[in-house]
């Protein structure tokens, strides 16, 4: 494994690894289950059309709470837990075996985006690295300071990983991004807990708030206990 390179992990080989598996036989209501591991979770006839149930799950807004049936072998396999402190201890082997000081980690997963087809990534975790770039106060060509924006560098890497990995039968739940120039500024310690933070926003800070939060979401009964 190169300097100043990134493997991406897709967060189902960590979900197994954890045993996050339930089989369907033993799962009378799906949509119980995904209530039951959602944060939020979004009632209605909707679900009835794509057989979906929307969630937000640790922070994402995402279908299901995350739970894949593909590639599963009829089992649910649900979202890992404590991803963070699985990256860093990944992180901390790899960095240790190939003895480089370079180099970082990113868990992944599939991703939809409102308004448009198809899925893209998306950063569950990270380590080894600084998720964002800051342009806020800098000018753009023009000389006018820049306000709001900043560089995902976290998802914008997770979509070319996932890309590469495939969603039907391509076998390949690891990536290896190299050469991935100066924007991305290696660290030397795991991220913080305000850089992991920085990379989540609330619900009434959030662009899309006007439409989010006029949604009448339910509190799962175990939100506290989701991770």
């Amino acid at each position: 494994m190169p300097e100043r390179s990134i493997l991406a992990i897709t967060s189902k080989i960590i979900s197994l690894c954890q045993n996050r598996i339930v089989n369907k036989r033993k799962v009378q209501d799906k949509f119980e289950l995904v209530k039951k591991e959602a944060d939020l979770y979004l009632e209605g006839d909707y679900s009835e059309k794509y057989g979906i149930c929307l969630t937000i799950k640790n922070g994402i807004l995402i279908p299901t709470a995350g739970i894949d049936e593909s590639n599963s072998n009829e089992n649910y396999v649900l979202y890992p837990i404590h991803i963070q402190e699985e990256a860093a201890k990944i992180w901390n082997f790899i960095r240790d075996y190939y003895q480089k000081n370079e180099i970082g980690v990113l868990i992944t997963d599939s991703h939809t985006t409102p308004l448009r087809r198809g899925v893209t990534g998306i950063a569950l975790g990270w380590c080894g690295f600084q998720p964002l770039r800051n342009y806020i106060g800098k000018p753009d060509i023009f000389g006018n300071l820049l306000r709001v924006t900043q560089t995902n560098i976290l998802d914008t890497l997770a979509s070319a990983a996932v890309f590469v990995m495939g969603e039907g039968n391509e076998q390949t739940p690891l990536a290896l991004i190299s050469s991935v120039g100066r924007n991305v500024i290696f660290q030397q310690n795991p991220p913080t807990k305000a850089e992991i933070q920085s990379v989540s926003i609330s619900l009434e800070d959030d662009l899309y708030a006007p439409l989010i939060k006029t949604a009448n979401w339910k509190e799962s009964k175990n939100s506290k206990n989701n991770e």
